[in-house]
Protein backbone atom coordinates (compact mmCIF):
# COMPACT_ATOMS: atom_id res chain seq x y z
CA UNK A 1 0.00 0.00 0.00
CA UNK A 2 1.31 3.19 -0.93
CA UNK A 3 1.92 6.04 2.14
CA UNK A 4 -0.84 7.97 -0.01
CA UNK A 5 -3.16 5.44 0.67
CA UNK A 6 -2.44 4.33 4.16
CA UNK A 7 -2.64 8.01 5.41
CA UNK A 8 -6.45 7.99 3.22
CA UNK A 9 -6.75 5.03 5.42
CA UNK A 10 -6.12 6.90 8.35
CA UNK A 11 -7.84 10.10 7.68
CA UNK A 12 -11.12 8.55 7.11
CA UNK A 13 -11.00 6.33 9.99
CA UNK A 14 -10.08 9.37 12.01
CA UNK A 15 -13.16 11.04 10.69
CA UNK A 16 -15.24 8.15 11.39
CA UNK A 17 -14.35 7.36 14.93
CA UNK A 18 -14.63 11.45 15.84
CA UNK A 19 -17.89 11.63 14.71
CA UNK A 20 -19.03 8.59 16.14
CA UNK A 21 -17.43 10.04 19.66
CA UNK A 22 -19.77 12.72 19.33
CA UNK A 23 -23.16 10.45 19.14
CA UNK A 24 -25.10 11.07 22.21
CA UNK A 25 -25.17 7.61 23.91
CA UNK A 26 -27.90 8.36 25.81
CA UNK A 27 -30.36 9.25 23.19
CA UNK A 28 -28.94 6.07 21.52
CA UNK A 29 -30.24 4.11 24.31
CA UNK A 30 -33.35 5.62 24.24
CA UNK A 31 -33.86 4.99 20.69
CA UNK A 32 -33.00 1.15 21.62
CA UNK A 33 -35.32 1.45 23.93
CA UNK A 34 -38.41 2.81 21.43
CA UNK A 35 -37.23 -0.14 19.02
CA UNK A 36 -37.78 -2.75 21.58
CA UNK A 37 -40.88 -1.83 22.91
CA UNK A 38 -42.63 -1.04 19.71
CA UNK A 39 -45.56 -3.34 18.47
CA UNK A 40 -44.01 -3.12 14.85
CA UNK A 41 -41.12 -1.60 13.52
CA UNK A 42 -40.89 0.04 9.78
CA UNK A 43 -37.55 1.42 8.86
CA UNK A 44 -36.58 3.97 5.54
CA UNK A 45 -34.07 5.62 3.90
CA UNK A 46 -32.52 6.28 0.43
CA UNK A 47 -29.90 5.93 -1.98
CA UNK A 48 -26.75 4.28 0.14
CA UNK A 49 -28.53 5.44 3.39
CA UNK A 50 -31.07 2.58 2.45
CA UNK A 51 -28.52 0.13 2.17
CA UNK A 52 -27.48 0.84 5.69
CA UNK A 53 -31.00 0.81 7.59
CA UNK A 54 -32.21 -2.91 5.65
CA UNK A 55 -28.78 -4.26 6.94
CA UNK A 56 -29.99 -2.88 10.55
CA UNK A 57 -33.34 -4.25 9.42
CA UNK A 58 -31.73 -7.29 8.97
CA UNK A 59 -30.23 -7.30 12.26
CA UNK A 60 -33.32 -6.39 14.14
CA UNK A 61 -35.07 -9.82 12.40
CA UNK A 62 -32.80 -11.48 13.69
CA UNK A 63 -32.78 -9.63 17.42
CA UNK A 64 -36.88 -11.36 16.50
CA UNK A 65 -38.49 -7.87 16.51
CA UNK A 66 -41.16 -6.99 14.23
CA UNK A 67 -39.25 -5.22 11.83
CA UNK A 68 -40.32 -4.42 7.87
CA UNK A 69 -38.65 -1.96 5.30
CA UNK A 70 -40.30 0.45 3.36
CA UNK A 71 -41.40 -1.08 -0.66
CA UNK A 72 -41.31 -4.60 0.57
CA UNK A 73 -44.79 -6.43 0.10
CA UNK A 74 -44.88 -7.66 3.95
CA UNK A 75 -44.82 -4.22 5.33
CA UNK A 76 -48.03 -3.95 7.31
CA UNK A 77 -50.00 -0.42 8.14
CA UNK A 78 -48.34 1.04 11.09
CA UNK A 79 -50.38 2.78 14.23
CA UNK A 80 -50.40 3.93 17.94
CA UNK A 81 -47.29 1.63 19.70
CA UNK A 82 -45.58 1.41 16.33
CA UNK A 83 -42.42 2.86 15.44
CA UNK A 84 -41.02 4.37 12.07
CA UNK A 85 -37.21 5.09 11.98
CA UNK A 86 -36.01 6.76 9.04
CA UNK A 87 -32.95 8.02 7.95
CA UNK A 88 -32.27 11.51 6.09
CA UNK A 89 -28.70 12.61 6.38
CA UNK A 90 -29.25 16.16 4.63
CA UNK A 91 -32.66 16.04 6.33
CA UNK A 92 -35.02 17.35 3.44
CA UNK A 93 -35.76 13.98 1.66
CA UNK A 94 -38.93 14.29 -0.08
CA UNK A 95 -39.38 10.69 0.08
CA UNK A 96 -38.54 10.52 3.85
CA UNK A 97 -40.69 13.53 4.86
CA UNK A 98 -43.52 12.57 3.17
CA UNK A 99 -43.02 8.91 4.67
CA UNK A 100 -42.97 10.65 8.14
CA UNK A 101 -46.47 12.75 7.57
CA UNK A 102 -48.06 9.19 6.76
CA UNK A 103 -46.45 7.36 9.89
CA UNK A 104 -47.33 10.62 12.19
CA UNK A 105 -51.23 10.58 10.58
CA UNK A 106 -51.59 6.87 11.52
CA UNK A 107 -49.89 7.96 15.00
CA UNK A 108 -46.50 6.36 15.03
CA UNK A 109 -43.66 7.48 16.54
CA UNK A 110 -41.08 8.92 14.15
CA UNK A 111 -37.83 8.14 14.88
CA UNK A 112 -35.11 10.24 12.41
CA UNK A 113 -31.30 9.65 12.01
CA UNK A 114 -29.98 12.57 10.84
CA UNK A 115 -26.97 15.40 10.39
CA UNK A 116 -29.24 17.77 10.28
CA UNK A 117 -30.74 18.65 13.76
CA UNK A 118 -32.60 22.14 12.15
CA UNK A 119 -33.69 20.27 8.48
CA UNK A 120 -37.06 19.72 7.93
CA UNK A 121 -36.95 16.28 8.68
CA UNK A 122 -35.90 16.81 12.55
CA UNK A 123 -38.81 19.08 12.65
CA UNK A 124 -41.56 16.46 12.05
CA UNK A 125 -39.87 13.46 14.08
CA UNK A 126 -40.59 12.47 17.54
CA UNK A 127 -37.16 11.61 18.42
CA UNK A 128 -33.61 12.62 16.26
CA UNK A 129 -30.80 10.80 16.39
CA UNK A 130 -27.78 13.45 15.28
CA UNK A 131 -24.81 11.52 13.36
CA UNK A 132 -23.06 14.47 12.81
CA UNK A 133 -21.41 13.86 10.10
CA UNK A 134 -20.75 15.39 6.26
CA UNK A 135 -24.10 14.52 3.81
CA UNK A 136 -24.75 15.23 0.51
CA UNK A 137 -26.11 18.76 2.27
CA UNK A 138 -22.60 19.51 3.10
CA UNK A 139 -20.21 17.90 1.05
CA UNK A 140 -18.72 21.10 -1.23
CA UNK A 141 -17.13 24.38 -0.44
CA UNK A 142 -16.24 25.41 2.94
CA UNK A 143 -18.94 22.82 4.39
CA UNK A 144 -16.89 19.93 3.45
CA UNK A 145 -15.37 18.42 6.25
CA UNK A 146 -14.41 14.66 5.17
CA UNK A 147 -11.94 13.43 2.90
CA UNK A 148 -14.84 11.08 2.14
CA UNK A 149 -17.09 11.58 -0.69
CA UNK A 150 -20.65 12.72 -0.85
CA UNK A 151 -22.15 11.55 1.89
CA UNK A 152 -20.05 8.70 2.58
CA UNK A 153 -18.91 9.60 6.13
CA UNK A 154 -22.67 9.71 7.66
CA UNK A 155 -23.30 5.96 5.99
CA UNK A 156 -19.76 4.77 7.47
CA UNK A 157 -21.33 6.31 10.90
CA UNK A 158 -24.93 4.60 10.47
CA UNK A 159 -23.25 1.46 9.81
CA UNK A 160 -21.21 1.19 13.14
CA UNK A 161 -23.96 3.06 14.87
CA UNK A 162 -26.71 0.47 13.94
CA UNK A 163 -24.33 -2.26 15.39
CA UNK A 164 -23.45 -1.02 18.46
CA UNK A 165 -27.35 -0.69 18.96
CA UNK A 166 -27.73 -4.20 17.93
CA UNK A 167 -24.99 -4.76 21.12
CA UNK A 168 -27.82 -2.62 23.09
CA UNK A 169 -30.76 -4.16 21.30
CA UNK A 170 -29.14 -7.57 22.21
CA UNK A 171 -29.50 -6.38 25.91
CA UNK A 172 -33.00 -5.29 26.33
CA UNK A 173 -34.46 -8.30 24.07
CA UNK A 174 -32.35 -10.98 26.23
CA UNK A 175 -31.05 -12.42 22.40
CA UNK A 176 -27.32 -13.81 22.78
CA UNK A 177 -25.75 -15.02 19.02
CA UNK A 178 -26.36 -17.81 19.71
CA UNK A 179 -30.64 -17.38 18.57
CA UNK A 180 -29.26 -14.60 16.31
CA UNK A 181 -27.79 -16.74 14.46
CA UNK A 182 -30.52 -19.24 14.29
CA UNK A 183 -32.53 -16.63 12.52
CA UNK A 184 -30.08 -16.24 9.56
CA UNK A 185 -31.61 -17.46 6.36
CA UNK A 186 -30.48 -20.79 5.29
CA UNK A 187 -32.31 -19.69 1.85
CA UNK A 188 -28.24 -18.37 0.38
Amino acid sequence: MTQAGSELFATALGELGAVLGRIDDGRVDAACAMLAGAGKIVVYGCGREALQVKGFAMRLFHLRLPVSVVGDMTTPPLGQGDVFLASSGPGETATVLTLMRVARAAGTKVVLLTAEPAGSAAKLSDFTLLVPAQTMASDQGAARSSVLPMGSLFEAALFLLFEVMVLKLEALTGATPETMRARHTNME
